[in-house]
């Protein structure tokens, strides 16, 4: 501890202690509470903004401009106009990931969800298993392994080197890097924030102009948040986009 700075371990920045009594695999904290209240309220805000008003306004203008920004800038390119069909799944998901980010700068609440690994985790899961289902019915068993294994335009004594690497790449290297890729950008965000915090707070208990640069670079660092908390749910929702459409029409 110096000039009352006390740093607290990684731990407690990102475990939650068990509310309600509950325990084990069930057991309900912060962290549990705040992704069912990110829930509750893409729910809430999309089925209030239902109104068909001629002239949309408030809630509505709002969520026409997200369906409209997934549609024209995420679906139709990377996935072609039957992609469509993917735009409520695709706008829950952006909604989702980016209410559980936000929540990273909001006061009294100041964690944001996908900081845990479980959550990117099972999102991700979710896209696996869609993705592949989408390969298997829309090429079949055997044509979607060939694609996916056998790319097109390789010369064939390359497929000893290629099918080992496109194996690895279409069932860990996805996956993975599409959870990590969520989970360290805002858990790396989260403990920036702490640690400035901390250090604005220590220093401005000793000396006011001593806190000036760390609290300069705070604010300047909660801007930059919410860039990453709308960029990280872009980036996760077209890798989607990009992974199903992949799987629906393969390369010729």
């Amino acid at each position: 501890m110096v000039l009352g700075l006390d740093v607290p371990p990684i731990s407690h920045l990102v475990n939650w202690q068990n509310l309600f009594g509950t325990s084990g695999p069930f057991g309900i904290n912060k962290v549990v509470l705040l992704t069912w209240l990110a829930a509750i309220i893409v729910l809430v805000f999309f089925f209030s903004a239902r109104k068909r008003a001629l002239v949309p306004a408030g809630a509505q203008n709002f969520a026409e401009a997200i369906v409209d920004f997934i549609r024209n800038d995420i679906i139709l390119q990377t996935m072609g106009s039957e992609g469509l069909y993917w735009t409520p799944f695709l706008l829950t998901l952006f909604a989702f990931i980016f209410v559980c980010n936000i929540f990273e700068i909001i006061p009294a609440i100041q964690m944001p969800v996908t900081a845990r690994m479980a959550i990117p985790f099972f999102m991700t899961m979710v896209v696996y298993f869609i993705y592949h289902f989408m390969g298997f019915k829309h090429q079949g068993f055997f044509g979607y392994w060939k694609s996916m294994l056998f790319p097109p335009g390789v010369p064939k004594p390359l497929y000893a080197l290629v099918s080992p690497i496109e194996f690895i790449t279409y069932f860990f290297t996805r996956p993975l890097s599409l959870a990590v890729r969520l989970f360290a950008n805002l858990l790396a965000g989260h403990l920036l924030l702490v640690t400035f915090s901390i250090l604005t707070a220590a220093l401005f208990s000793a000396t006011y102009i001593g806190a000036i640069v760390p609290g300069s670079l705070l604010v300047a660092l909660y801007g930059f948040e919410v860039l990453v908390a709308v960029l990280q749910a872009f980036i996760f929702t077209i890798l989607t986009a990009v992974y199903i459409g992949g799987a629906m029409h393969p390369e010729h």
